[in-house]
């Protein structure tokens, strides 16, 4: 503040003095002035201002705290980063006594260096928190460690800690209920005053799961319903003895605990939220929205040039021009100011060309940077709008083919990923945790690699590259002499399909990797340390340009004969119970040919071979395979076209147990038949067969992110085939009732997951007695409820009901023999979700119950599903393999449409984290004749069913793609 203080003498020409000069005189005068009292020299103010007078010029009053006012001023100019000499520290600041070094030796150490290019075959050591040695680390720096930990890596790869650039981990934080939803706030469209750190949960279920993952650091967000949404934070997700969320933050701003900065300390970069598009509907529409932010950042700009006026006078001495004035600043806008001074990352959730215009012209008007824009599903096809962005090309943090879950994500691409770096564009791959669970970030990066990113470019968006948008790549995200000690030893190369940390350091720590757990078994050999082939996109790629991400889907019929040349594998769909069998796999070099003649295999071998003339089409798969089509179950695919657009689907349904829970007790419950919702060609339908899926179920309720369904009658499921034109097109229903489904479970947790003013839903207690009086009274077979409630009870059509807690399994365990007993029937019951089936696997098995994990990668999203078995590296055993260890019948799902087209990769992944007890397949059982004989349609599909041929792999690898669907009933072979 300013004050009444000493007279200056100041030349009266009217020009201000050279700054520096001025300076220098004010120093100078204020050294004297302190010596000497110092000194107990009789030293009056009137004395100094005497001395300090020249003639002929006019006196100015220097406030008592003129030092400060100038050293606040100095500040404004400095900018953020590490000092020059950081990476030669010899411990980090959150190194914990007693920990000690660890060296890991015989490692593939992929660095995040030189763009992602450097490879160093040697060791790395640990210690005091940093990485102190890379390479080679010389015996007689060893010599001088105590209790020195050592690890063989054996060749194995490290890589760097993940870092994920978008999660709301903490603050959405899991198993979620209604006090855990810190994410967002609801008073007014922009709060740059907000905190991510304030609403900080250190309890959640996450952070464990998330290292498991190796992801070490996580930028945790505020939400995205307002356009400046608040200030994040970039977490370590390690918690530290004190466990509090401060400890936990990896360059604490000087800003965290008020606003003065420590002019010794190097100063840290700020993190912010921001977003625009269809997020911020709750206050106006794009219009209003963008003219929030230019209202803000006007409030910004007005300060700083206050800010920069008063310094301005300050540094020339013109003190009594300031005189009772004090510094400009305001708490609330402050960290925007801090934008317009350049010392601010922003992360800016934006999806449409339209939102990226909006902000790039946003950030010329106010001259301030992105740091990264998120979700970004157009930001592909805007490469030169993006370059406009003020102070340079912001990176571009996506998922890889998580789209069209709402109308602005729809032209989403997994070719993005390589467009964007073709265009010299930063790619990040994130999570938007726990949209995503970020424990799979890397399988997000082996996507993107799978779909054209270079290995390295696909290594560094979840290492190097976000790390460095974030303004922390001298820390996180690489490894190199100095930097903090989060490092990944993994059992194969990083961007192999189910690839697991084997041990994971944090400040050089071990988070993950004790003994006795098994990671890795039957991933031995060359193949898998090295990054997997992948198949060549370069037409696709360039056709999702040219249709700006809508190109066509469709096939080509071909009738007649079909030669499939090169071919390495077959394998067709065995009797009931006995899964898929081998009808041919070659040894070394042995590949073959398959005739297909009128959508039939005709012939497979040596015998077979026809000239070119012979056949109407050749297709060479390149030692490729031929397999049966999978199945999809548990999401709308089919119902809806973009899930969060209810014009696009069924819309709300009406569920008898919300308005008249106690008239169902009287047999008046409806049920929908998912049949008449039909609507083929949806784009995640088409995707979904295009990767090899060929048939789906599916009933009528959706499970929210917060927590399943918002009703219990899930209707009446139907079977199709996702490939079908149109419901009249022979085979393109396969069943039109397949099974009844129901959900079971507690309210969901957030209010805001459900229909607006919608009731939290019936309780457990009334649900369960509700089945049960529907099971035993189905009532008459003249009405709908009553014909399938009836044909449930005497076990003429599957039950399927969603459940994720054991003890509310285990109620309804009790209420199938009880059902039975009464009506002397056999109920076919299946559990689908089933997170915690693993907990009561032989009661499950001794009732004959199925059951479908439509989470095979689990999580603990509800407090109905916290009781998890994660599987390697935390534990030895997965859900799958305690369930079929019981004798449980075994299948997977998934929750959302747009996973369906992930199905295959998903039946790998629960394969390879078992430890070679179960084997591909096995795998492909599961997502085919498991689920198939669970639902009751493998009659329908029969022996006979669609198969699959994919180029240059098996079902599962990544260097494979579907290249043609064989078709028995339709009597034709489509071309993709």
């Amino acid at each position: 503040m300013a004050s009444k203080g000493l007279p200056l003498t100041v030349s009266d020409t009217g020009r201000r003095p050279n700054f520096q000069r001025r300076v220098r005189q004010l120093t100078f005068l204020l050294l004297i002035f302190s010596v000497l009292v110092g000194l107990g020299t009789t030293f009056t103010i009137n004395t100094f201002l005497s001395w300090s007078h020249s003639s002929g010029g006019r006196l100015q009053h220097i406030p008592v705290n003129a030092r400060e006012i100038l050293s606040q001023c100095a500040a404004l100019k400095v900018k953020p980063g590490p000092p020059e000499d950081f990476l030669s520290r010899d411990a980090s600041e959150r190194f914990e006594p007693g920990i000690r070094p660890t060296l890991i030796r015989n490692a593939t150490i992929w660095t995040g260096a030189n763009s992602g290019a450097e490879i160093i075959t040697g060791d790395i050591l640990l210690d005091k928190g940093i990485v102190k040695n890379l390479g080679h680390v010389s015996s007689s720096i060893l010599q001088g460690l105590k209790e020195l930990q050592v690890v063989d890596a054996n060749g194995s790869w490290v890589t760097p800690g993940l870092v994920d650039l978008h999660s709301h981990v903490g603050v959405l934080s899991v198993p979620a209920t209604g006090g855990t939803f810190d994410v967002g706030s609801r008073h007014g469209p922009t709060a740059p005053w907000l905190r991510s750190i304030d609403g900080f949960n250190t309890h959640d279920d996450a952070f464990k799961l998330a290292i498991a993952g190796g992801v070490t650091s996580a930028q945790v967000l505020p939400g995205s319903g307002n356009a400046i949404g608040g200030q994040a934070f970039v977490f370590k997700l390690r918690k530290t003895p004190d466990r509090s969320a401060t400890a936990m933050i990896v360059e604490p701003p000087h800003t965290l605990n008020g606003t003065e900065r420590d002019p010794s300390a190097p100063l840290h970069w700020r993190h912010m939220k921001q977003a625009c598009g269809e997020n911020l509907r709750g206050y106006g529409n794009r219009m209003d929205a963008i003219w929030s932010f230019r209202s803000a950042y006007n409030e910004a700009r007005i300060i700083k040039k206050s800010q920069d006026e008063f310094c301005a006078k300050a540094e020339a001495a013109l003190w009594d021009e300031l005189q009772g004035q004090s510094f400009p600043e305001n708490l609330q806008w402050e960290a925007l100011v801090d934008v317009l001074r350049g010392r601010v990352k922003i992360a800016n959730h934006c999806y449409e060309e339209v939102d990226f215009d909006d902000l790039v012209r946003l950030t010329n008007e106010f001259q301030f940077p992105i740091a990264s824009f998120h979700h970004a599903s157009e930001a592909w096809l805007v490469p030169e709008v993006l370059k406009r962005t003020w102070g340079g090309t912001p990176a571009i943090a996506i998922f890889a083919t998580n789209h069209r879950y709402k109308r602005e994500s729809y032209r989403g691409s997994e070719f993005a990923p390589r467009i964007l770096a073709d265009n010299d564009i930063p790619v990040v791959m994130k999570s938007d945790h726990p949209v995503l669970n970020s424990r799979y970030l890397a399988f997000e990066a082996q996507q993107a690699h799978y779909f054209g990113l270079q290995p390295e470019l696909a290594l560094a968006s979840i290492t190097s590259t976000p790390a460095t948008a974030a303004g922390l790549s001298h820390r996180i995200g690489i490894l190199q002499v100095g930097a903090d000690a989060d490092a990944v030893l993994w059992d194969t190369h990083p961007l192999q399909l189910g690839a697991t940390p084997r041990k994971v350091w944090i400040d050089g720590i071990l988070q993950v990797g004790a003994e006795g757990v098994v990671v890795g078994k039957g991933k031995e050999g060359e193949r898998w340390q090295v990054p997997p082939r992948v198949p060549d996109w370069e037409q696709e790629r360039r056709e999702a340009v040219q249709w700006e991400g809508m190109a066509p889907l469709g096939t080509r019929k071909v009738r007649g004969r079909v030669v499939f040349r090169n071919v390495s594998e077959v394998w067709v769909r065995g009797e009931r119970g006995r899964g898929v069998e081998s009808l041919f796999e070659a040894k070394e070099g042995g590949a073959v040919d398959v005739v297909v003649e009128d959508g039939r295999v005709a012939c497979v071998g040596e015998a077979c071979r026809v000239g070119e003339r012979a056949a109407e089409t050749v297709v060479d798969l390149h030692g490729g395979a031929i397999s049966p089509g999978l199945t999809s179950y548990g999401s709308p695919l089919g119902i809806e076209e973009i899930a969060g657009e209810i014009s696009t689907g069924e819309g709300e349904l009406d569920d008898p147990f919300r308005k008249d829970a106690l008239h169902i007790l009287g047999d008046e419950g409806g049920l929908l038949r998912a049949e008449d919702s039909l609507q083929f060609n949806t784009r995640n339908a088409l995707l979904a067969h295009r990767s090899g899926v060929i048939y789906a179920t599916s009933h009528l309720a959706k499970s929210s992110l917060f927590g399943g369904s918002n009703v219990v009658l899930g209707g009446l499921s139907t079977t199709f085939r996702t490939g079908a034109a149109n419901g009249l097109e022979d085979g393109a229903v396969v069943k039109p009732i397949t099974a009844l489904h129901l959900i079971v479970g507690r309210a969901t947790p957030y209010a805001g997951a459900r229909a607006a003013g919608a009731p939290a839903g019936p309780s457990l207690s009334l649900e369960i007695a509700a089945i049960r009086r529907l099971l035993l009274r189905p009532g008459d077979e003249d009405t709908e409820s009553g014909i399938w409630w009836n044909k449930a009870a005497k076990g003429e059509i599957p039950i399927v009901i969603d459940v994720g807690n054991a003890d509310i399994m285990v109620a309804l365990l009790k209420l199938k023999k009880e059902v039975e007993g009464r009506r002397n029937s056999t109920l076919k019951l299946v559990f689908s979700h089933a997170a915690e089936a693993h907990l009561i696997a032989a009661d499950i098995a001794n009732a004959g119950v199925g059951v479908i994990l439509t989470s095979p990668k689990p999580f603990p999203g509800t407090w109905d599903d916290h009781r998890i078995l994660p599987g390697p590296p935390l534990s030895n055993d997965t859900a799958v393999v305690t369930l079929l260890q019981h004798g449980v019948k075994v299948a997977i799902g998934i929750r959302e449409g747009w996973q369906a087209a992930n199905t295959r990769f998903d039946a790998a992944w629960t394969a390879l984290e078992t430890n070679g007890r179960v084997n591909l397949r096995e795998a492909h059982a599961l997502a085919s004749a498991n689920l198939e004989e669970l639902l009751g349609v493998d009659d329908e599909i029969g022996l006979e069913g669609d198969l699959v041929a994919y180029d240059g792999g098996g079902t599962f690898d990544l260097s494979s793609k579907a290249v043609a669907i064989i078709v028995p009933v339709q009597k034709h072979v489509e071309i993709l």
